[in-house]
This record gives structure tokens, sequence and C-alpha cells, in this order.
């Protein structure tokens, strides 16, 4: 293609994007237009334009300055190109950390206890029964040696092979890796050199976990076929815990949504609707723990991606403390925001979990040093519990949206029985007033920094391949839109970021968990969340109790959560698929 042809394709397409993302020529048409041109110099129409986009005010005189500094051999531009030459990719960290512990905030002692249920039990009967025991029961059985991790692993992978295509949750089996652990562990269990209670235990990985010797995908045609050859911390530490890894499991392309380049990732409750999908990002670590066909997953959260695909798959879902679990060897979607953790049927498997994963590994510089303790015998009743009553209060008739006013309804009705079930644990539980703070004007550092993470796709022309079905990714136009952002207004809404924390950090003042959710706020303050199963719909779809906890306090919500699942059943029953 001649260099003219080649300019003229690039600016349709320039003016197609941007028009279609309502931008128009008409907005932009001097700054970026003469850009994509190979313009030899800054223009004043383009300082002019680039003003617009900051909300920036500039003289004749100033906006000439600009250009004319813009211009220069060395100036800004061509330090701009010199690090995108770096070729930094994704796997590159960012020297900017986030800590969410505010000034004189004090992290939690810790009083160095890990007690968990250990119960006796026999074989189940079925190989069904056995597949959605809580890790509590699966490790009782395996160090009994009443069941082989090897027969076990056989077990998750029968299942996996025989639901995928239904629900298709996976992305890659990992059968010889998982034989070879699963024959490892029985072999130690017997030589008396037990691990604790994940040891033998098959488990599944969301497909942004770099495994060696497997691909890690992050769930985009872009990437379907790369491999990354170092082992993420979470997978070695599951790993030294006697984990056994069965599966890959899939995630929306670049951790949105449950649409992925192998389809759409479905709840087992709801296989067969067309319209509706396990939810995102952390589909099929969802969905997989949800149909019985891995022991726990570990799933990861920006903003929400733990939360609301545990909500859709009723399973117990626990996001940490920003800072508590390493995601090296893991995508980076958002430095300062993303966050790992266990997808399980129990609240205190999540608790068994945690344990194995948390904790500084010398290779994360955003971890941060605290204890997390467990004690599944420890009383309930000397949590302090706030809620909010907005929460629960009435909703209004109204007549234009009489079904989702029937649906949301139903939903508080299941809540408000869940509220009554906390109060008779035996809690002090304690109106409290949210604050009035907004995440809202401050969403786009996500976009932002995962706009910075993906800048070389973004810039390549193999960005396109996500457009096409299944995939169907939102991140295209946002990506894209998101470059524009000045970075002075990305560090001013950092700023601001401090101000949310600081007004979220009084919500705890007097309580130690809040009854509900402010998903968007938290995952920017760094708070914990755990979601579990609250009861189920007329259409026989689970519905939801989230708590929220402190600053490295996780305990607490999984203390709740633990007895909370001691007087219901609620995540105890079976999706039939």
């Amino acid at each position: 293609m001649e260099h003219n042809d080649r300019l003229a394709l690039n600016r349709r397409r320039f003016i197609e994007y941007f028009g279609s993302i309502g931008l128009g020529a008409t907005l932009l048409p001097g700054a970026l237009l003469a850009q994509v041109q190979d313009a030899p110099q800054i223009t004043l129409g383009m300082v002019d334009d680039a003003a617009r986009i900051a909300g920036i005010s500039l003289s004749p005189d100033a906006e000439k300055k600009i250009a004319e500094d813009l211009s220069r051999r060395n100036g800004l531009p061509s330090n701009f190109k010199a690090v995108r030459e770096m070729n930094l990719g994704n796997d590159t960290p960012s020297a900017l950390v986030f800590n969410p512990v505010l000034p004189g905030q004090k992290i939690p002692a810790g009083r160095n206890v890990f007690k968990y249920t250990r119960p006796r039990l026999a074989k189940p009967k079925t190989d069904e029964d056995l597949a959605f025991l809580p890790v509590t029961h699966l490790a009782a059985l395996l160090r009994a040696r009443t069941v082989s991790s090897l027969d076990l692993t056989k077990l998750y992978l029968e299942r996996l092979k025989k639901y995928d295509p239904i629900l298709k949750c996976v992305v890659s089996l990992t059968e010889d890796l998982a034989l070879k652990q699963a024959a490892q562990a029985d072999s130690e269990i017997k030589a008396g050199k037990y691990r604790g209670p994940l040891h033998g235990v098959p488990w599944g990985a969301k497909d942004l976990l770099a495994v060696k010797g497997y691909k890690t995908t992050f769930g985009a045609s872009p990437y379907k076929d790369q491999t990354i050859d170092v082992d993420s911390t979470v997978f070695t530490r599951l790993s030294e815990a006697g984990a056994v890894l069965v599966a890959k499991l899939t995630l929306g392309a670049l951790a949105m949504g449950d649409r992925w380049f192998g389809g759409q990732t479905k709840s087992p409750w709801d296989p067969k609707n067309p319209n509706q999908g396990s939810s995102g990002s952390s589909a099929g670590p969802a969905a997989a723990t949800a149909a019985g066909l891995v022991g726990f997953a570990i799933g990861s959260e920006t903003r929400g991606s733990i939360m609301s695909p545990s909500s859709r798959c009723g399973v117990t879902g626990l996001r940490p403390t920003f800072g508590r679990v390493s995601r090296y060897g893991a995508m980076a979607l958002s430095w300062t925001m993303d966050k790992i953790g266990p997808l399980c049927r129990t609240a205190e498997d999540c608790a068994l979990v945690l344990k194995a994963i948390a904790g500084p590994d010398g290779r994360d510089n955003h971890l941060i040093e605290a204890p997390f303790d467990w004690d599944s015998g420890r009383d309930v009743k000397s949590l302090r519990v706030g809620y909010a009553k907005e929460d629960f209060d009435d909703i209004p008739d109204n007549p234009q949206n009489a079904e989702r006013v029937k649906r949301a309804r139903e939903a508080l009705d299941i809540s408000r029985k869940a509220l009554e079930t906390v109060k008779s644990l035996g809690v002090r539980l304690v109106p409290i007033e949210m604050p009035k703070a907004d995440s809202g004007p401050i969403d786009f550092i996500l976009s932002t920094e995962a706009a910075a993470a993906f800048d070389d796709l973004v810039r390549s022309d193999r960005f396109d391949l996500m457009t096409a079905e299944p995939e169907r990714s939102s991140w295209v136009r946002s990506l894209r839109t998101h470059e524009f952002v000045p970075a002075v207004s990305y560090i001013q809404a950092n700023r601001a970021r401090f101000r949310l924390m600081e007004a979220f950090a009084g919500v705890f003042k007097d309580i130690d968990v809040f009854l509900g959710s402010r998903l968007g706020v938290t995952n920017l303050t760094g708070h914990p969340e755990i979601s579990l199963v609250s009861g189920f719909n007329s259409q026989g779809q689970p519905a939801s109790l989230r708590l929220t906890g402190n600053l490295f306090e996780e305990e607490d919500i999984l203390l709740l959560a633990h007895a909370f699942q001691a007087k219901t059943n609620h995540h105890l029953l079976r999706p039939n698929l």
C-alpha cells in the first residue's frame, strides 16, 4: 500500500472510530487527525483541541509557546515515543504504589490463631455428593486416606469434561500436572507429611494467573495462544500447600464480563438462558465451583469481578483487602485496584484458601505485611454489625416499571429475611449512616490504568480481534477513549480518592462489619468484602448477602458469614445440570 493511501485509510478509520463514540471531527479536528497523518509539527490547532479535552483555557500567545515547546526535537512527544518503544507490555509493574491504610490508621496486630473445622465423616455414597463437599470435609477425608487425591482429581477432571460444553467455563485442562500433583499428595499424606487442609484438594485458576507450560489467555483473542514463562505467586503458594490444579478457568475478555473468545460462560443455575451468563469477570471460577467441578477456585476483582459472579452463581466469594494477596504472575488491569481472592462453597473454605495465599512475596510492591487469623469457634456475638436503614426501606410503586419493582421487592424480601437471620445470631446490630461520597467521578482511574496496561495492544492491529463474536468486548471502546485522559486529571482523581478513603474509614469507627455493599467505593478504598447465598427467588436463582469489613480484618466478615451458613442451608443446595 502506498504511503498516501495508508494515511487516507488511517484518517478514515480514525473518523469512523471517533464518530462512533460521539467525539466526531468537530470536537477533535486538528490535534488528533494531524497526528494520524504523520504531521511534521505540532500546530496551534492541535494545542487548542488538546486544551479543550483537558478543560484548559489558553490565550493565543500561550498556545503558540506550548506548540513551540512540544515541537522541539527533544520535547515531550519524543519522550512519549521513547517510553512506548521500551515495550513495557502488561507484566511491568507501576512504580506508583497505592496504600489503603490512612496515616495514623493501625493494622490489626493478630493473635496467631488458625483453628478450622475438622469433621469426622464417612465417604459419601455417590461421586456427586463427594464433588460438592466443602474443602473442610474434603480435607478430613484426604487426611484420613478415606479418599485419595488421585481419585478425587480424576472425578473433578471427569466433571469438567462433562459439564464444560454446557457451562463454557474451561479454557485449558491441566490434566498432566494435576495427576502428577495428586500422586505426590497421596504419597506425602501416606508418609505422614501432611501440609494442611488444602493438601490434595483440586482447584481451578482464573486464566489470568500464569502457570509454566500452560497457556494464559486473559480470555481475549489477541492472547489466546499466549504462554508466560513464570509461575504466579498464587499458583506457587497453593502448590506448596499441596493443592492440585485441574484447570485454567474462563474470564471475560481482559477481565470484563463473562464473554471470552470461546463463548459466554453460563451459570449452572440457568445454563440455557441465552440472555444471561454467569456474570464476570471471574465467570469460570464461579460457575465451576457452583457446579461441583472443582474443590475451590481463584478469581480476581478490580470492580466487582468476584462479587458479581459469586452472587449470580450462588457461591461464597471473598475479595480480600487490597495489598493482602500478591498479583505477581497475574494479568494487570489496574495496579492500584486489582485484588485476588477465593471462590468456594463456604466462608470457612475461603478462610483456609486465604491463609495459604496471603502475604508479601518480595515481587508485588503493593503488598502489606498483616496477620490473618482464623478461629471457627470464635464467638460471633463479639461482632458489632452495622447496617444502612435505607437499604431495607420499602420500594415505592412505579407503574411504568411494574415488573422491575416486583423483582426488586422480591430481592428486598430475601434481604430482610437475611437481616433477621443475622439478628438471631445474637450480634450487636447497629443502624449507621453511610457517607454520601460517590466513586462515580473518579471511576476512570481503573480504565486509565487499564489503557496503560494494554497500551501496546491498543496501538496494534490485534486489538480489533476483540470486536468480533463471541467476545464483543467493551474494553475496545473504553481503552481507546482513556488513552486521552490527561495525566493531571488522573493524579487529581487519586487525590480525590484519598478523601473517599477518609470518608469510608469513618464507617468502621464503631462497627466491625457492615451488612451490605458499596462496591464502587470499596474497590477504590481497598476494603474486603464477601458474598454468600442468602436464598433463592421465585425463578430458582440465587440471591446474595454481602458483608463488608475493615481493612485487613477479613476474619470478621468470614466469621459472620460462617455463622450465617451454620444457621441456614442455602449454600448447600445444588444446581440441577
